[in-house]
């Protein structure tokens, strides 16, 4: 039974300072499920102080101890897959399969490759007369959102473990039982007291605590631009790191040329998968003028055939979004996009055929969007894809880059060359070609306001490392 009453502190389990809790939701049938703790600044400072306590033992353990830690975390990690799965369908709507698979299997591919990043890394540098030494970073403060729990969890513990940093985490309130079995399975694996600490709550409250902390030095969050503003304005007094994944608004480019078949129908999967809750979704497809109605009739047959419904239901494409003010937000920006002129070619407005409740949203595509309609520049974080067109090449370019964001990019062309040639000039921290996913061994974040710093692989080690140059360690 998972403990949902209290956090995990200095490797035990304790009860909140203050006792507050919330309903967790299951946004499928919009009943409460169960409650979870609400922490405040207090329990803030007392996981913070096993941190910092904890990081003068850790931070100096090896690379061996560390690849020993991280292999068992990996062992049992392995054996509670179908848990974390279930947890994270209940709780943020995702169809079964695919959270057990997608949702989990993500944090389990982050451990293994910081696993596989750790056992060759370089922590020690010559150059000229100095050593240059990469040194943990110290405490860290993580704040994880709800779309994909596990692989934000997993890509950034995991790394702060390999670097020997000590943390606090605080998981998003609509999602935290598979954090809660995430502290577990790191209790289980003998993670050291005080080297992970969990600590629930709502961002006014314990995330702004820990951003303002003066005892962490680190803070690593992921979520919305406006959170990720209010996150660095309070952590500059004290002048510690902030490494944040924020907000997207991703262009999908398709050239004269391309396999329009192919590359649209990929694109419209990738944009209803986790009914479009995900910040690097290719949420504006951006296609030649002249292919426009060719483009909405490949892309209206995806979205027919896509179906929402039931997570734990044989056939569901895509469940529910998390909770009611996001579906409040989604059917609002897709009233605005009716409004602004652009042409709906399917879904719309309210639930799906044969939906009576939950927070579902229909399956929405919209054609001859301009680039200055709102949902051409706003972020929707649901299953609504934006289709531009571009007179040319260059207008493609300009127009994918012309936003605020910058996390993502993708790019279909007649030949891979073309791609190579448009994908160098996007403006994105992570640019797919010709339908290629990412790779969890190369970075991943954004440009602009789509954040600073960078996760997975061994960039997202580095982003928990302090670089010390020590002159003379080499002089002859």
């Amino acid at each position: 039974m998972v403990n949902r009453m209290q956090f995990y502190i200095d490797g035990a389990w304790v009860d909140p300072a203050v006792k507050k809790s919330t309903a967790v939701v299951n946004p499928a049938t919009e009943e409460a499920m169960y409650e979870v703790a609400l922490g405040s600044k207090a329990d803030v400072d007392k996981a913070v102080t096993a941190a910092k306590r904890a990081f003068a033992t850790f931070s100096q353990t090896s690379r061996e101890e560390r690849v020993a830690l991280l292999t068992k975390v990996i062992e049992v990690y392995k054996g509670r897959l179908k848990e974390i799965g279930a947890a994270v369908s209940d709780e943020m709507g995702a169809p079964l399969p695919m959270a057990e698979k997608l949702q989990a299997g993500a944090g389990l591919g982050h451990l293994m490759t910081t696993l596989d990043v750790l056992k060759d890394y370089h922590f020690e540098e010559p150059v000229g007369t100095a050593m240059v030494l990469r040194e943990p970073v110290g405490v860290v403060g993580m704040i994880t959102p709800w779309n994909w729990p596990l692989n934000q969890i997993a890509c950034k513990v995991a790394p702060a473990l390999a670097a020997g940093c000590t943390m606090i985490l605080k998981p998003s309130e609509f999602t935290p039982t598979s954090a809660l079995i995430f502290a577990e399975i790191l209790h289980e694996a003998g993670v050291p007291k005080g080297v992970f600490n969990l600590v629930n709550g709502l961002g006014p409250e314990v995330g702004a605590a820990m951003s303002e902390h003066p005892d962490i030095d680190m803070i690593s969050f992921t979520g919305s631009t406006r959170a990720g503003i209010d996150v660095a304005k309070r952590a500059a007094p004290t002048v510690k790191r902030v490494s944040q994944e924020l907000g997207g608004k991703s262009p999908n480019v398709i050239l004269e040329g391309a396999d329009l078949t192919k590359a649209v129908t990929g694109g419209v999967m990738h944009m209803f998968n986790n009914s479009g809750q995900s910040c690097n979704a290719p949420s504006r497809m951006i296609v030649p003028l002249s292919k426009m109605k060719e483009v909405a009739a490949i892309a209206k047959a995806v979205a027919d055939k896509t179906k929402a419904g039931d997570p734990r239901a044989e056939g569901t494409t895509i469940g529910p979004v998390v909770n009611r003010g996001q579906w409040d937000k989604i059917q609002g920006l897709i009233k605005k996009g009716i409004d602004e002129g652009a042409t709906l070619v399917a879904g719309g407005p309210g639930l799906p055929e044969g939906v009576n409740k939950g927070f579902y949203v229909r399956p929405t595509i919209f054609a001859d969007v301009t680039p200055d309609m709102t949902i051409a520049r706003e972020e929707i974080f649901g299953p609504v894809l934006t289709i531009i067109g571009a007179k040319d090449e260059s207008e493609a370019v300009h127009i994918a880059n012309d936003t605020p964001y910058g996390l993502a990019g993708y790019v279909s062309g007649a030949s891979v060359e073309d791609a190579k040639r448009v994908g160098r000039q996007i403006r994105a921290g992570n640019v797919n070609l010709q339908g290629v996913p990412n790779d969890r061994s190369a970075p991943f974040g954004g440009y602009k306001q789509s954040g600073n710093g960078r996760e997975w692989g061994k960039y997202g080690l580095e982003d928990f490392l302090e670089v010390k140059a020590v002159a003379g360690f080499n002089a002859a």
